[in-house]
């Protein structure tokens, strides 16, 4: 049998974008205990072949830092909605920190609490509740009505444990990691998964959310078809204009 040999076929057109080598580094690192490295950078000429070598200068090193950064590329991408954006999103703020405010309807949570407080864990009913977080911290307070708030809605304290009469979430030991390149519907549940999975454990600085005791009224509410008692929260001083400001 012989291998007869089909004509030459122009390919060219299946390839993919043609980089063409521009310029190339050569990282120099003394042989002392304190090792001290010196960049050097070379042009590259028409026919790839290094040339021109000179120390890396400054504005060099920016535009190399430029074109490796993932970072600044993922970043563009903060707080991207996925979608068209919900009625529960109230604002968006995408900066480099980035922050959200967004609320949720009165629902039945699952709960978790540390022993000391002597409160069974499983499922409640909590209020109507206010988010507002960025990528470092969480600020929660509690609504009495499940409608959209508005910036004129007077915010009550948030009725549980952890939560600082400003309003401010201690996270405790939770590892809070929030992607630079999260959507808005990834920020928003990632904070109330990281909220409501970790421990309620103590009232901070003595701060009582409630009208009345807070250990009693998660007794009396955990693992009962009981409804959230709206008359036991708290007004703040807070409006939702004033964490638009």
């Amino acid at each position: 049998m012989t291998f007869k040999p089909k004509p030459m076929e122009n390919i060219t057109k299946d390839f993919g974008v043609l980089y063409n080598p521009v310029s190339a580094l050569v990282f120099y690192q003394s042989s002392e205990r304190d090792r001290e490295t010196y960049v050097e950078h070379f042009d590259m000429d028409s026919s790839g072949n290094p040339i021109n070598a000179h120390p890396l200068t400054l504005n060099e090193a920016k535009y190399l830092s430029k074109a490796l950064s993932v970072e600044t590329i993922k970043s563009k991408e903060f707080l991207k909605p996925q979608t068209v954006i919900t009625e529960n999103i109230l604002h968006i703020n995408p900066s480099a920190n980035g922050s959200v405010i967004w609320y949720s309807k009165s629902h039945k949570q699952s709960l978790f609490f540390s022993e000391n407080l002597e409160i069974a864990n499983g499922q409640a009913e909590i209020p109507a509740l206010l988010w507002f977080a960025n990528k470092q911290g969480l600020i929660l307070f509690a609504l009495t009505s499940d409608r959209r708030p508005t910036e004129k809605t007077k915010l009550y304290h948030a009725p549980f444990f952890n939560v600082y009469d400003n309003g401010n979430v201690c996270m405790g030991t939770v590892d809070v990691n929030i992607k630079s390149s999260i959507s808005v519907e990834e920020f928003t549940k990632a904070w109330e998964d990281y909220f409501f999975n970790s421990y309620f454990s103590h009232l901070m600085n003595g701060h009582n959310p409630i009208k009345g005791n807070c250990v009693t009224l998660w007794k009396e509410l955990i693992n009962t078809e009981n409804s959230f008692p709206k008359n036991v929260l708290k007004k703040s001083n807070k409006t939702l204009k004033d964490l638009l400001t």
